[in-house]
């Protein structure tokens, strides 16, 4: 039995290593499929979102590149660039921008300009390095900015650089701030343009969004759910008394904890993430966990089952613990509109949250039918 657990993990690791080998070179054969009339490139990547590729040479004796980076221009705007200071994703890069403009035949314009905030719209502006042969094309809906630029130095030699890409959409002919779904905000990476390795700097933040997302949907939105079940309906039937309690003190408790992580990894996101604001979904998160902690301090104020207090507890407990699980279904929607997932995710989530739903709906009618009778035998028999 042992050996044939080793088997079969020794085969689901062989299984995906081979499918990220696959996957991997299917992406090298996409952008190195691209040829451009005039020029070529000795270096190509696949940018992991939006549908864009780099290519470029580097010349090592002037340690300058001669690039193009090629994009998908139905939003209206598309941009490279790169940042030589790496204290930032995007404050302090250098960039390029192309644009139809719709007043000149839909001829191609291309800019440089330094971005020095979040609420930048992308003016004309000097960079910190050299510029040459700023020109841009338009082939089948899909622009190309091409441009020689001599690298900034860096420390240590090193020709590895944060860089940035991103699309955005022109309003009455001016350029708009692009969306902040998934796909934009991740739109950042480090590149070497010496070896050409190149590696996406969202992967980090991608993997802390979806370990967060998964935390708070687990906690939040399925073990919260299911131990106000056990609480509801279980303490209806007699043998279940006291397990029950402990059943629900056990999956509340565990959900807060579990919750609590997810938390705080949400609160260093929002830190991390500068200039980006989810208002909605840090409001909602911020306020659910409040009730939940509300909930676990009430417990040190639980008064006994013959106070005369214990119906106005009940009320509150009661009241806060269906706000939470109200909340926390709210949010974890608006979570799924933000890391925009893939719908199997989604669906996967209502398919819980319905099931559940279904559960209590049947017994919420069995255990009135059980109440009604005991009423009535009691009725029978005072």
């Amino acid at each position: 039995m042992a050996s044939c657990r080793y088997l079969l993990l020794v085969l689901c690791v062989l299984s995906s290593v081979a499918t990220l080998f696959i996957s991997s070179s299917a992406q090298n054969a996409r952008c190195s499929a691209i040829s451009f009339e005039t020029r070529s490139y000795n270096f190509c990547t696949d940018l992991p979102t939006l549908d864009s590729t780099l290519h470029w040479t580097y010349d090592n004796t002037s340690n300058s590149i001669d690039f193009a980076y090629r994009s998908d221009a139905s939003e209206g705007w598309v941009a490279w660039g790169i940042n030589p200071t790496g204290s930032s994703i995007m404050r302090g890069t250098q960039a390029f921008v192309a644009y139809i403009n719709s007043t000149d035949n839909g001829a191609i314009n291309t800019r440089t300009t330094s971005i020095e905030g979040y609420s930048t719209s992308l003016e004309q502006g000097d960079l910190s390095f050299a510029v040459s042969g700023l020109s841009g094309e338009m082939v089948e809906n899909t622009i190309t900015i091409f441009a020689n630029i001599t690298l900034p130095p860096l420390s240590g030699n090193r020709t590895e650089y944060n860089h940035i890409w991103q699309v955005g959409p022109i309003d009455n002919g001016a350029l708009s701030v692009h969306p902040l779904v998934a796909a934009n905000t991740q739109a950042a990476g480090s590149i070497d343009f010496q070896s050409g390795a190149s590696t996406g700097v969202g992967n980090s933040v991608i993997r802390r969004r979806n370990t967060h997302g998964v935390i708070n949907a687990l906690s939040w939105g399925v073990l919260m759910p299911i131990g106000v079940i056990m609480a509801r309906y279980l303490r209806v039937f007699k043998a279940a008394d006291p397990a029950w309690f402990y059943l629900h003190m056990t999956i509340q408790t565990s959900a807060y904890i579990i919750g609590v992580a997810g938390f705080s990894t949400g609160i260093q996101l929002g830190n991390d993430s500068e200039g980006i604001e989810q208002t909605e979904h840090r409001i909602l998160g911020i306020a659910l966990f409040c009730c939940a902690t509300l909930q676990v301090f009430a417990l040190l104020l639980r008064p006994s089952k013959d106070h005369k207090y214990r119906r106005f507890w009940n009320f509150y407990h009661h009241s806060i613990g269906y706000s939470v699980i109200v909340l926390s279904i709210i949010n974890i929607f608006e979570g799924f509109e933000i890391l925009s997932p893939e719908n199997k995710w989604k669906n996967a989530y209502i398919g819980i949250i319905s099931s559940l739903g279904g559960i209590a709906l049947i017994l919420e009618i069995t255990t009135w039918i059980i109440v009604l009778n005991r009423k009535k035998a009691h009725g029978a028999n005072p």
